[in-house]
């Protein structure tokens, strides 16, 4: 999906107001319940939002959707609400005094798509969605970037921390391993 600087300004906009409404104990649809005349943004989409200090980048939360099931500007509204009720941060929660040191970064999905083998991506460019069993999770194209991980190591950490599997979990005959592409936009001061 390609967003025009205007489009990309609107969702930044869509999730500042949402995320400040949120943490401050505002109504959380009020801000953004109206939908933005953009066509861009009425396009069904996924999407991660994700919350970063400002100069260390140590994450602060990152929640996101897969499913293209609703509008864009609804599921970055919703979804940057949701931010800060991810699990790993519920002892640490996002408080408002904390907003002016934070930065918000939306990651618009593409579909999915199935990949031939578990090593079929570009490791740079592809976010990972892994199927084994009854357990999913994904990373998104900026871990590999971030941290530098090969696509095994990427594979294994993706294994370990979030499908509480073993690290060959991925080799496995049954697992599935979906790409997709994202568009990110930011990071934005909150």
């Amino acid at each position: 999906m390609n967003l025009s600087p205007a489009s990309q300004a609107e969702l930044m906009r869509i999730a500042r107001q949402a995320l400040r409404a949120a943490v401050t104990g505002a109504d959380r649809d009020a801000p953004t319940a109206t939908p933005p005349a953009d066509p861009d943004l009425l396009q069904p989409a996924g999407c991660f939002v994700s919350l970063h200090e400002r100069g260390t980048h140590r994450l602060r939360g990152c929640i996101g959707r897969l499913e293209a099931t609703q509008p864009l500007w609804q599921v970055v509204a919703e979804t940057a609400a949701n931010v800060l009720d991810d699990p790993r941060f519920v002892e640490q929660r996002v408080t408002p005094a904390e907003l002016s040191s934070l930065e918000i970064e939306v990651s618009v999905l593409s579909p999915l798509r199935p990949a031939s083998s578990p090593t079929d991506f570009d490791l740079l460019n592809d976010g990972i969605y892994l199927i084994a069993g009854d357990r999913t999770g994904c990373f998104l194209p900026q871990v590999a970037r971030e941290t530098g991980w090969t696509k095994q190591q990427l594979l294994d950490r993706l294994c370990t921390e979030k499908l509480g599997l073993t690290a060959a979990a991925w080799r496995d005959a049954g697992a599935t391993l979906m790409r997709f592409s994202t568009l990110v936009v930011g990071p934005q001061a909150v």
